[in-house]
């Protein structure tokens, strides 16, 4: 099959997009790929005046409209689905073309999703939340599909001398700031914990937490060697700190540090327990004492973290990848 994907690519490293894509092409399927954020006006112009911002969202749509049309694809897949204006979709409909929304990311801005979703033939979820925030208006019938991890890109590498006594810590934790994060970290100032993510300057200049930061970003390499490294890797999710909509769905990073044989221990995500078995492929906890506890327990327990780390990839490996995603996919249309 002809395939066109919609998606954001990072010019820095690859992400969710590049996996796709890839997944997709080891299938033996013709790929066109078409990147959402081509801008023609710089980005300071876009945010101090709101037209040129719509003409230049125009033109990215005007674009998509044109490959599209030219290149006559079997499939669209568009991925977050924030870009492509419902008038782009209502073009294309009618040109023998499946045409498919792919969520991703937290329903923090959802309306537009909402606003669009409606004129796809199918859409998928990252997350269940996003599946119930579309029943609620009357959308029905999306379909849950996670992300996943990509085994040639996500797996353990062997680190120098130099390397694992850089790499190696008790606790890490790679990901964005958020006050909520901050709190609960804040419990693991007397553990040899390490976090890497943009946002954290943000921490007060008093806070005991910043020692422990290691810096802003990390690269997929970078983050390899961490993870391979760690004893113990956290994975805490964005929830909404207002309340406004739920986040069940699992983050990416819950694939990727499972298939790097690490041994994760994760706050207790509803997608993330319908995908994992909590005590055999990774371990969940539920308060901030709570994870203070099962962090002493897996560090003093090695045996028992190291089994839960070898379970978890292997169950990452046989069902969780991005070649199974795409298969689900397809088998759906």
């Amino acid at each position: 099959m002809k395939i066109l994907i919609s998606g954001y690519h990072n010019p820095h490293f690859i992400t969710i997009t590049e996996y796709i894509e890839r997944a997709i092409r080891t299938l033996g399927h013709e790929l066109c790929v078409f990147d959402d954020r081509q801008h023609i006006i710089p980005g300071r112009l876009r945010k101090q005046i709101q037209w040129l911002s719509v003409l230049d969202l125009h033109c990215i749509n005007q674009q998509f409209k044109s490959i599209a049309l030219h290149k006559k694809p079997d499939i669209i897949i568009v991925t977050g689905g924030h870009r492509i204006m419902p008038e782009t979709i209502k073009t294309l409909k009618g040109k023998n073309i499946e045409i498919i929304l792919w969520t991703i990311d937290a329903p923090i801005d959802f309306q537009p999703i909402i606003d669009v979703a409606r004129h796809y033939d199918h859409v998928f979820c990252q997350g269940t939340e996003a599946i119930e925030l579309l029943e609620k208006t009357g959308i029905k019938g999306a379909r849950w599909i996670p992300m996943a991890c990509d085994p040639d890109l996500h797996h353990p590498v062997a680190l120098t001398d130099k390397e694992h006594r850089e790499c190696c810590r008790d606790v890490v934790f790679i990901g964005s700031y958020y006050p909520r994060r901050a709190e609960l970290f804040s419990k693991l100032t007397p553990f040899d914990a390490a976090i890497w993510g943009p946002g954290w300057e943000k921490l007060d200049s008093g806070s005991p937490l910043r020692k422990h930061i290691m810096g802003t970003h990390t690269t997929p390499d970078q983050w390899l060697k961490i993870y391979s490294a760690a004893k113990i890797v956290l994975a805490s999710h964005y929830q909404d700190p207002e309340g406004r909509f739920p986040v069940y769905q699992a983050s990416p990073r819950i694939f990727e540090v499972l298939a790097c044989g690490a041994f994760l221990l994760s706050d207790r995500q509803k997608d993330v327990l319908d995908l994992f078995e909590d005590g055999k492929h990774l371990v969940c906890f539920e308060s901030p004492d709570d994870l203070v506890s099962k962090v002493r327990y897996f560090l003093n327990h090695p045996s028992e973290r190291h089994l839960i780390a070898k379970q978890g990839q292997e169950e990452v490996l046989k069902n969780h990848t991005y070649i199974h995603r795409i298969k689900t996919l397809f088998s759906y249309l």
